[in-house]
């Protein structure tokens, strides 16, 4: 960093209030980051060159420990249900303390962008106290073209030595993640989690992007050979990541994404994949990519005399990552953006053996399933779980939401019904019964059938209305055996089906009673139509 640079970063980080900084790093390459990474005992060089990072005792985001500072920006305009609010003085105190805790530090800057679309694009200045912190928000976000007078619409601050304190903070313990909306302000303490700052970034434009009649997105997306686009939603477990990198499609991305009136963007310039037990024959491109150089890898075993990774091992936690720029995928976009998507796939690993493997949707019915969000867990996944759970986080990101879920479906709602996008409901989870008695829909009936749905083939098919849930199912697709399709003929005894069918209508009736008053009449009409006091 020449004099006149340093002076500048250093004027520009003391009218942050972060003043006498030990050294500053700033927009450093990747591979000055890597090296510092290791110099500093951060990580270790795996075989391959990635580098395998610990994040200690936080192995995954803390959701009950953000925080949104509620003052009359935010007052009316957040989702208070969903999000814990810290007060002005509150944060205003936490702040202060991160300015103190940074100094004499050496910090790590990066200038980058959320947004392939530039008309839509927020810029971000990532401030940390670990190069593998940089490293990771560098792959994650998009590098700009120029940062000449860059000037950060967003800053965020992460430092995880820091401990929050919560009798003067108001936070529930030692770590934080507070977003003040009105200054674009960010503050993470007390987690090594990397995480926390992509998904801070999200929560920033989830924010604000509604409000220029843009739909941000927790979903997957990809192109198909004639520039025809598709958007995935699913939650984790679902098939989200697996489903969207098809190498006959280019994947746009695998994780957010905006919908605005010119069509698709990419929130980021890099990929965030769970790796536990990856496979190099069904995922060759994500497997090449967590033994590239510079890939950073979250939690990840590896040998400590030959460096080799095992991806096999969960021991440290089943939430293994790597994060990689999109580059190392070889069928990714290069630009970023895409036409205005002719499918919306919403993808849901349904553990009962209820829901059909494939189901069409109307607008309704797609913004009734979008507000549920609904997957399920499976007996022996958690402690205490035996049999199968249902999951619903509203519009498939829960956690990430700040305004109310209304804004988001009503905005996916009208994008459906103005560009006459065609909607489905895709079922990875069991068939012939749930979890344990049946087993797990084949990996080549769900490819054939998205296939079929992508290609337009479903659009003709002959279809029979779910008597339990309202959406049309195809009768019949190219490879699949028809009794595939009626999941009430895959089970050994009908009656039992029905009688699972009526619990699982239950459980998405009573979560959607929270959506009831914003939700319209057709909306509401859209769900499943069984009494429960069939149960």
């Amino acid at each position: 960093m020449t004099t006149a640079t340093d002076a500048l970063i250093r004027s520009q980080l003391a009218d942050l209030g972060l003043r006498w900084a030990d050294r500053i790093s700033w927009n450093a390459p990747a591979a000055a980051l890597y090296q510092e990474a290791v110099a500093r005992g951060e990580g270790l060089v795996a075989e391959g060159g990635g580098l395998v990072v610990s994040t200690g005792q936080h192995t995954g985001r803390s959701p009950a420990d953000k925080f949104v500072v509620r003052d009359s920006t935010t007052e009316h305009s957040i989702w208070w249900d969903n999000n814990r609010a810290m007060s002005r003085e509150h944060f205003e105190a936490l702040r202060q303390d991160f300015l103190a805790h940074a100094r004499l530090k050496s910090l790590f800057v990066q200038d980058l962008a959320a947004g392939a679309d530039p008309v839509h694009r927020l810029s971000v200045r990532v401030i940390t106290e670990q190069a593998w912190h940089a490293l990771f928000i560098q792959h994650l976000l998009i590098l700009p073209a120029d940062r000449v007078g860059f000037a950060p619409a967003l800053t965020i601050i992460n430092l995880p030595s820091f401990r929050a304190d919560a009798a003067r903070h108001g936070t529930r313990g030692e770590t934080v993640i507070a977003l003040d909306l009105a200054r674009g302000l960010v503050l993470i303490g007390g987690t090594h989690y990397a995480g926390e700052m992509k998904k801070a970034v999200f929560t920033v434009l989830n924010y604000l992007l509604p409000a220029k009649g843009v739909l941000p997105m927790h979903c997957s997306a990809n192109i198909g050979p004639l520039g025809e686009s598709a958007v995935f939603f699913g939650l984790s477990g679902t098939g989200k990541t697996t489903l969207s990198a098809d190498p006959s499609r280019t994947l746009l991305g695998d994780d957010e994404h905006g919908w605005s009136e010119d069509g698709l963007f990419n929130f980021e310039g890099g990929c965030y994949a769970k790796v536990i037990r990856l496979s190099k024959q069904a995922e060759p491109q994500i497997h090449a990519a967590t033994h590239s150089w510079g890939t950073v890898l979250e939690n990840v075993t590896i040998d400590g005399d030959t460096r080799r990774l095992d991806l096999d091992d969960g021991s440290i936690t089943e939430n293994t990552r790597a994060a990689y720029p999109l580059a190392a995928i070889a069928s990714a976009s290069t630009s970023g953006r895409a036409a205005i998507p002719r499918t919306i796939v919403m993808l849901t690993a349904d553990a009962f053996g209820v829901l059909p493997p494939i189901a069409r949707l109307t607008p309704a019915q797609a913004m009734y399933h979008f507000l549920s969000g609904y997957t399920a867990k499976v007996a022996g996944t958690e402690r205490g779980v035996t049999e199968p759970s249902a999951t619903f986080s509203t519009c498939f990101g829960a956690p990430f939401i700040p305004r109310d879920p209304a804004v988001y479906g009503n905005l996916l709602r009208s994008f459906i019904n103005r560009h006459q996008v065609s909607c489905w409901l895709l079922n990875t989870g069991w068939t012939g019964g749930p979890h344990g008695v049946g087993q797990r829909m084949p990996i080549g009936v769900t490819r054939a059938l998205l296939r079929a749905a992508l290609d337009g083939e479903l659009d003709h098919a002959p279809m029979r209305r779910d008597a339990h849930f309202g959406f049309a199912v195809p009768m019949r697709a190219d490879g699949v055996d028809p009794t595939c399709l009626d999941p009430r003929q895959t089970w050994p005894d009908g009656l039992a089906y029905d009688a699972m069918a009526r619990k699982l209508v239950g459980m998405f009736v009573r979560n959607f009673e929270r959506f009831e008053q914003a939700a319209d009449a057709e909306v509401r009409a859209a769900g499943p139509a069984v009494q429960i006091a069939a149960e």
